[in-house]
Parts: C-alpha cells; structure tokens; sequence
C-alpha cells in the first residue's frame, strides 16, 4: 500500500457503496480499490491523469470510471454523507486560488440566456443521477 492510499478500516466503509463493475467476455472487470486508490492519488497530487503512477492501472481505464462515478451520482453521494456523518477528518479540506477562479457573476453581474439555461440544465442532470439510496441510508440500514 503506498502512502495516501485507502487503508483496510477506510475501504471496508467505502466499498459497499461503489458501483460493482462488470467486464466484457475478454477483459475482466479490475479492482475497485485499485482505482479508487488511483482516482485519489491524481486528485491529492494534482497530476495529469496520464501521468498517475502506473500501480493503479491503466490511466484511461481509472479516468473512465472516474467520469463514470462522477456521472452517477456516486461522488456527491459519498461526499454528503460522510460530511452529514462526521467522517471527515478537520484540515482535509483545501482551497487553492490557483485553480478557483472568481466569476462575474460572485461580484454581481447577471448572468446571460446560455448560462441560465445550461445551470438549469446541469441541475436537472444532477437530480436524475442522484441514487434513490444515499450512502448514509444504507449505513444506518447495516447498523
């Protein structure tokens, strides 16, 4: 296990609530938790997905389920509720001004047709993706 990966206490939380991946007859499905270290490594370290270390797999293969997850709903669900749940550790959280830009709109502007539509859109996007459970239900369903 390399430094910053999910140890066994954190994977036992997290791997019920991911999607299990299927393969094609000639290529089996890989590890999730060999992705998800992969996923994570890129977002701590800040790397070009095609440059994240190669024990995690082929860098095409973990970005596409990374787009996956993201599109399903899967990130903003585990992220909700490990925040409802207090199973986020205090100094995790960072900010970099490098790559938050400010936008017309924080300092009052209103926004045009396009982006109003489009917001609108993202947001109904969103809502199918949800899952009907949420993480934090099906936690407190093991309990």
């Amino acid at each position: 296990m390399a430094r910053g990966d999910l140890n066994d206490e954190e994977w036992l939380i997290v791997e019920r609530f991911l999607p299990t991946e299927r393969g094609r007859k000639s290529r089996p499905s890989l590890d999730n938790r060999r992705f998800l270290n992969g996923m994570l490594h890129v977002l701590r370290i800040g790397c070009p997905w095609r440059d994240m270390h190669e024990r995690y797999g082929k860098w095409n293969s973990v970005y596409v389920r990374f787009r996956r997850w993201a599109e399903q709903g899967i990130w903003d669900a585990l992220l909700e509720t490990f925040v409802e749940l207090g199973l986020n550790r205090a100094g995790q959280h960072m900010i970099d001004s490098t790559t938050v830009r400010g936008h017309s709109q924080a300092a009052g502007a209103k926004g045009g047709l396009i982006r109003r539509l489009l917001v609108d859109h993202a947001a109904v996007l969103r809502q199918k993706s949800t899952p009907a459970q949420t993480v934090k239900d099906a936690l407190l369903a093991s309990s």
